[in-house]
This record gives structure tokens, sequence and C-alpha cells, in this order.
């Protein structure tokens, strides 16, 4: 199974800022699509203390768990960062592929894919990264757009949350100061300018607590109370869709909105937490933070438990994880039902089925941050993501609001029925001069005074009510509009040459596929036998690189989650069948399953190892000089024919993978890649 692998700092830092500068892309993303702000309007949101720029963000999943995700969740415009949840249990064996985004959303993933202390490194290297592209002006951002808010999730029981190693990686998120000196040396010398940033230490203050599917609600309670009191973290605790009830749940899923082949098995409901027991801890835990002076809220929603009823999945699993749209209007209807019994009493944060359509509807409701997962991984990946803000920005112009508390009141026309909820007068000069302000479009804030912050709070609570009865009613989240996978085109893809879409790049979170250049070219297969004192060619039936644009596979940033098989057009999956490139000579060994490259450099000399249907060999090109070596075989290729010392009678030597690996030499490591940077940065930092 492949293994997710960091990146070097130093090699993050150079490919970032040449990749900047030579291609005006950041890690494949075009600066084009990058979110730069809203300089006419304020889409600064509240957060547990915080004030991050945009209410975005990327929801605990793929999008967190390495360095260049949360740079890229950042260019799209996130700047609430659901980290990916730890826990103890950081050897984890997933199914693969886990990830299936045919039609609304299903997975078997769950926590972190890095070891702890790789996790804490990664979160480090992105927040620094961030703050090196806001410091070196190249972004363009708007003022005020810069706000970040890293947000920590761990899982799932008390007991491995109390262990040394996860409580070390809280620690080192609220004090990153050891992390941030140790990366600073090795930003390399062509970016020294931003070895003296005064990088942020403390990266994070807020917690969400991820109770995994079965949780008792007294551990919940429990590990919540360890977080408040023991550690003084603001904390949210994250709820499941089961806190429907079966009846409701499986008759909004199955009856309302059509996924009648979506089974919730019994046990999903046995297992969970019940809604009043829900209620009573939060009464109890909201209480335990008023005292301490910390922030409490609540995230709807986890995903959905259903039986594993699809082909995507191993047969062994048995169940699998619902997301996307219908996910979506059983979060909201959580959302109403919590708000019809608590009001606006805590903060609520939102992931489920968010996209750009329905992103200004969950802000104009108050739930902050409002996060999204699935809908990142379709075609164009994080490059979806400023479209969700450039629609919340036409929402407030369309209603006349240049915050987001003024959007709430705006929104949905609630605001004078927010306003008589206050139980003022009617003589109130208060009264009168927010109902002034509304007709006039005139400043809220300024009119309500010290009752501004009753009235925004009125206002999304009736929202609420008005959008969950929406929603629920809504066809888009229906089966019927949301049962059509990607377009499949019939052919097969190979090892070179494809329809080249590049959908496969930007739907991979981790950024793991990526492009090159090949030249058109055609490559001989071609094989030479020592016979009586000569080389002796035959050559076979060719094949031809038809395409200069092609594409590859960045070994470890692949863990063969399958989301670009299933948005490309043509079959096989490209982590599966294009050039597979490994970081270092040691995984190319170790996956030794896997065909493969791995390329480098040692002096002045280039190497190439590659592995074709389990055959292994090394190609070494130094100046004009080429040896290449296989089982059995190592000889010096001159004028495109081997030459070696005395060889042996009959001894053969196939010279069609030679071709290859010298086409791929010259592509990969004089071009701009995750290959070629770090074999460049670890090259000076030899010297």
């Amino acid at each position: 199974m492949a293994e997710l692998r960091p990146y070097p700092f130093g090699a993050l830092v150079t490919r970032m800022f040449r990749e900047l500068d030579e291609r005006q892309s950041v890690f494949d993303l075009p600066l084009r699509k990058v979110y730069r702000g809203d300089p006419q309007r304020d889409l600064s949101a509240r957060f547990q203390g915080h004030h991050p720029s945009t209410p975005l963000g990327p929801a605990a999943g793929p999008h967190t768990q390495m360095a260049q995700n949360i740079v890229l969740a950042f260019l799209g415009g996130c700047r609430v960062m659901e980290l990916k949840t730890v826990q103890i249990m950081d050897e984890l064996d997933i199914p693969r592929p886990c990830i299936d985004m045919e039609t609304v959303g299903y997975n078997v993933e769950w926590s972190q894919e890095l070891k702890l202390e790789e996790s804490l490194d990664e979160y480090v290297k992105a927040s620094m990264l961030i703050e090196m592209l806001v410091a070196s002006g190249k972004l363009d951002l708007a003022p005020g757009y810069e706000r970040v808010v890293f947000d920590m999730s761990v899982g799932y029981d008390l007991k491995g949350i109390q262990t040394d190693r996860v409580q070390a990686f809280i620690a080192g998120m609220r004090d990153a100061g050891t992390v941030v000196d140790r990366l600073r040396k090795q930003i390399p010398r062509e970016f020294a300018q931003f070895r003296d940033l005064d990088f942020a230490t403390k990266l994070s203050d807020t917690l969400t607590l991820s109770t995994f599917h079965g949780c008792p609600p007294e551990e919940i309670e429990l590990i919540m109370r360890h977080l408040l009191a023991d550690l003084g973290l603001h904390a949210i605790v994250k709820l499941n869709p089961m806190l429907l009830g079966p009846a409701r749940c499986r008759g909004l899923l199955n009856d309302t909105l059509g996924y009648t082949e979506a089974q919730v098995p019994d046990t999903a409901f046995e297992n969970d937490a019940k809604w009043p027991q829900v209620q009573a801890f939060c009464e109890r835990l909201g209480d335990l933070a008023a005292e301490r002076g910390l922030g409490f809220g609540v995230k709807f929603s986890n995903t959905l438990i259903v039986r594993n009823h699809r082909d995507m999945f191993p047969a062994s699993e048995k169940e699998m994880y619902l997301s996307g749209p219908p996910l979506h209007v059983l979060a909201m209807n959580l959302v109403g039902q919590f708000r019809a019994t608590f009001g606006d009493r805590w903060p609520i944060s939102f992931s489920a089925g968010i996209d750009k359509q329905n992103f200004p509807d969950a802000v104009a409701l108050g739930l902050v941050p409002v996060t999204t997962c699935s809908d990142l991984l379709k075609a164009g990946g994080y490059g979806r993501a400023p479209a969700y803000l450039s629609n919340l920005s036409k929402a407030m112009n369309a209603c006349g609001a240049s915050t987001l508390d003024e959007y709430v009141l705006r929104a949905y026309g609630k605001a004078e029925a927010a306003l008589a909820t206050l139980g003022l007068a009617a003589d109130d000069p208060t009264r009168a001069a927010c109902l002034d302000a509304l007709a006039k479009g005139g400043d809220l804030a300024a009119a309500a005074v010290e009752r501004f912050a009753d009235w925004v709070s009125a206002a999304k609570v009736l929202n609420t009510e008005v959008y969950v009865e929406r929603c629920t009613a809504d066809p888009r989240y229906a089966k019927a509009q949301n049962d059509k996978p990607p377009k499949k085109i019939g052919s097969h893809l190979t090892l070179f040459d494809c329809i080249t879409c590049d959908k496969c790049v930007p739907v991979c979170p981790n950024d793991a596929n990526f492009t090159f250049d090949l030249p058109v070219d055609s490559i001989p297969v071609e094989r030479f036998t020592y016979r009586d004192g000569a080389w002796q060619r035959s050559e076979g039936a060719g094949f031809t690189t038809e395409k200069k644009h092609q594409l590859a596979t960045f070994h470890d940033f692949c863990n063969e989650c399958g989301n670009c098989d299933v948005f490309c057009p043509e079959d096989g999956g490209p982590y599966k069948m294009k050039p597979r490139f490994f970081g270092t000579e040691a995984d190319w060994r170790l996956f030794g399953t896997y065909d493969g490259f791995h390329l480098r450099r040692e002096g002045e000399v280039e190497i190439v190892m590659g592995r074709f249907d389990g055959q292994e060999f090394t190609l070494w090109a130094e100046g004009d000089a080429r040896r290449f070596a296989g089982e059995g075989f190592a000889v010096n290729v001159v004028d495109g024919a081997p030459t070696c010392e005395a060889p042996d009678e009959g001894q053969v030597v196939d010279l069609t993978y030679f071709h290859v690996m010298e086409h791929l030499r010259r592509s990969i490591l004089h071009t701009l890649n995750y290959v070629s940077t770090r074999q460049d940065v670890d090259a000076r930092q030899a010297e």
C-alpha cells in the first residue's frame, strides 16, 4: 500500500517560489484562480476569539493533511483550516481506494495518515509557507485578507488523547517555536530574505473533537472536559447525523431525497449518542467553558454510516461513510433542531455538502466556519473555492450588506421579525433607528448599538428555519440530480499519451499528479544479442509518444485514494497507469511491487532507476556517456548500441527501456517538478 511521505521544507519553499516566478502558479494552481479578497466588503468572521478573513475552510480530511494542501486551500480563499484528525493510532491500514466521488460522495478513510510528529511538522510548514507567500507581496491580496486560523482536530477516545504523543502534538501546536526554529534553518539561501520573518509559533488554541461513530456520550463529555478544564483550549464537539434518530434520518435520506440504496444500519443508531444525552452534555460543557472564559461550540456534522452497496471499495468493508448533497440536508436539519432547542447560545461550525451555491446560505445562518470537502474533490479541485466567496460577495451586494453580520440580517428579509423578538417598546428610539436603517440601507450596527449582537442572533435563528425548510425540499439535493457519474469515453490509459484533459491534476488533494513535456518521438523496441564477436540488433514494433504533454504521479504524495480515476475520462486510473516517480531510492526499493522511477543527481552524474513489469534497470548519464544495467548485464551505450568488456556469447541486452529512461531523464530532471526540485535542493545542501 502506498504511504504518504512529507516533502522537505526547503524543497517546498523552492518549488513554491520558482513555480510562482516561472509559471505564475503555486503547486499547480494558476495565479488567475487565486482568491485575493473583496476590497469592497468585509468577509471576516468571528471564531473562538479569532477573526479569520473569511468564514470558508477546507473540512478536516484529505485537503488538510499535508503542507501543500493547506497552502492550496489558502490560495482558494479558505481562512479557517480544519486540520485533519490525528489520533494515537497513526499506523493505519486504510483500504484502497478510499474515496468514491462518482455521485454524492462516499469514503472509508478517517484520520491522519502520517505519524503524529510528521503531522505537526506539516502544519507548521503550511503556516510558514503561507506567511512567506503573504510577505513576498506576490499574491496581491486585498488588505485584511491574510488572517488564517488553524483548528486542531483530535480523536477518538480519552485514553488515546491523554497519551504523551498526542499531548505533545497539542502542545506543539500551541507553541511551535522549536519546530519553527528548525524549519527556519532549512530555508534555502536563494530565499534567505524570509529566514528572519517573525513566524507565528502559536499555531492554534482551538480544537474540534472528532467523535467517531459509536463514541459513548459519557466518553465525549470526559474528553471535552479534559480539553476545556485541563488543557484550557477552546473546544468544539463534532456531532453525528444519527442524532436525528432512525425514523427521521431514514425518512429524509430514503424517502424525501430518494437515496433508497443508502441504508443506515441499526447499529449506527444503537451505538451513537441520543439527542437528550447531547442536549444535556452541551448544557454542562457550555457552562464549564463559560466558567473558564473559553469558547464552546458544536459542529454539524460527521459523515453518515451506510452499508457498502457499491463496488468501489473492497468487499471486506461492510460499511462506508456518506457525504455530499444528502448529508447537507441531514446536517441542516440538525442545525435547525439544535437552534430550536438552544437558539444562538453557542456557535455552530458546519461541514456537509457545501458548494458554491449553498455557501452564501450557510453564511446567512451565521455558521462559522463553513467548510467543504466533497466539492473540492471534483474537477477543478481547490480552484473551485474562489467561486464560493465571489458568490457570497454577490449575495451581500444584492442585499446591501458590507459585513457578515449585516448579511445575516438582510439576506432573508427577517431583520424586522428578528427585531420584534428583542422586546423593544414601540416608541423605543433604538427600534426606530433600526427600522430606519433597514429601510434606507443605513448602518445597522450603529443603529442597534448594544442590541446589535442580540438582533443578529435572533436573525440567525429565523434564517435557519427558512433555509432548513427550503433545502429539504430542494430537488438539487435529491438522488435524481446526483446520480450521474463522470463521463467515461471507453479508451484505456497507457504509460504515455492520453486525451490530456489534465483533470487528474487538480482533483488530487495532495497535488500528486503533475504534467511534463516529452518529445514526440518513436521509441524503438530493440534487442541486442552478442554473437560471434559482435552485437546483433533485432527490432520489434516500436511505439510513438504522440503528444508532447504527458502526465505522471509523484509517489510520495499519492495515497491511492482513487479520486483521479473517478474523474479521468479514460479507464485504468492515472495513479495506476501513468509514470510513477519516487522521491527517494529507499522508497523505490521499499515499494518493489510498483513499477516506477527514481531520478537523482550525484555530482555531475544523473541517475535513473526504473522498474517495468517488475524488471529493474539503472541508467547513468554523465555528459555524453551513458551506462545501462539490468539483471545480468551492465553495458555502456555508444551511438545507440551496447558495448562492454568480454561479453558472454548469447548475452542479450534490451535497450527499449534505456530509451524510455533517457527520455524521462531529460524531461524530468531538467524541468520544474517535485522530483527535480528535491534533487536541486539536496545537491545545494550537500555543497
